[in-house]
């Protein structure tokens, strides 16, 4: 029987990380990629930054750079595969994927959808943080962005719409209702609450489900395109993590 070798990920822990942001979609991307960027750049280092001690360099570029962390656009998941888009740069850094068709066809907010990436990504790079929570059979995602990712809960940076994120504190069960904030817009009022439009991933008998605050999300969810999404990545075993391959940029 053959073994396969895991393929082992760096995040320059004790480091600020570089973030290469490049676009590989044919759709358009209905914003102006260098103003995009900046808003993100604003967005990490006024707003995620102070809160989880997380900065980083974000810079627009024509494809991944070498010992940087990435975002990338692509159209679909499906061209993610064509294109060899993977779980990691090819260097073995955290890389976040942004599907402009598939959110267009939603209906949803490009910018919110990417910030979400981003913040998750610099709270958890290896998509690997787990803690206990309201059922201590449970263990639960370590996700910045889910339990408040409904785009109206969203705010402006340099006119861009970001999304909302949470606090350390929303995973701190011990504390108390309206003792202190627990997400950035202070729309979450106690530990562990999820939002309408958001949910939580947790792990319980052996699989993974999401808890959501309504049906109707639970809905969306089941009929949302789901590969090649953080959650999906975070099922991975350790022998299943890929590098992506270099390609030419579309600028």
């Amino acid at each position: 029987m053959t073994k396969t070798r895991p393929v082992f990920a760096a995040f320059d822990q004790g480091q600020i990380p570089q973030i290469a942001v490049f676009n590989q979609a044919t759709a358009p991307l209905g914003v102006d990629l260098d103003a995009l960027v900046a808003a993100l750049q604003k967005f990490v280092t006024d707003c995620v930054a102070p809160v989880w001690g997380t900065p980083a360099r974000l810079a627009r570029t024509t494809g991944f750079k070498k010992n940087a962390w990435a975002v990338v656009f692509l159209d679909t998941a499906d061209q993610a595969r064509a294109l060899a888009y993977h779980e990691l740069t090819p260097d073995g850094f955290p890389l976040s994927k942004v599907f402009v068709k598939t959110i267009a066809g939603a209906g949803a907010s490009l910018t919110v959808a990417t910030s979400h990436e981003l913040v998750e990504m610099l709270v958890d790079p290896a998509i690997n943080m787990l803690t206990t929570g309201p059922d201590l059979k449970s263990a639960y995602a370590y996700e910045a962005a889910d339990p408040v990712e409904d785009d109206s809960l969203g705010f402006k940076v340099n006119g861009f719409n970001m999304t909302d994120f949470i606090y350390p504190s929303y995973f701190e069960i011990f504390r108390k209702p309206n003792s202190t904030k627990f997400d950035y817009r202070g729309k979450v009022s106690r530990p562990f609450q999820i939002l309408a439009g958001g949910y939580q991933i947790v792990f319980k008998n052996g699989k993974w489900t999401e808890l959501t605050a309504s049906v109707a999300k639970q809905r969306v969810l089941q009929h949302e395109d789901r590969r090649e999404h953080r959650s999906e990545e975070r099922k991975l075993p350790p022998d299943r993590r890929r590098r992506s391959k270099p390609r030419p940029s579309r600028g």
